[in-house]
């Protein structure tokens, strides 16, 4: 092989290597996205639990001073 012919397969190898690592980056981003949206998911869930615990505690608290 010359060494035209080993640029050459160099210079293939790294734009397969560039466009792996596009795909790649653009899979992980989408991850990132629906992890995010997870996140957001459960946050919410948690604030709505502790909002109930909060009222079932006042509740509480509401009927032992009632008795």
């Amino acid at each position: 092989m010359n060494k035209l012919q080993a640029l050459e397969s160099t210079v293939d190898s790294l734009i397969a290597r560039c466009q792996q690592l596009a795909k790649d980056n653009r899979e992980l981003r989408r991850q990132e996205a629906d992890w995010q949206r997870e996140r957001q998911r459960l946050i919410k869930n948690n604030e709505a639990a502790r909002s109930r615990v909060e009222a079932m505690i006042n509740r509480l608290k509401g009927l032992a001073q009632d008795s």
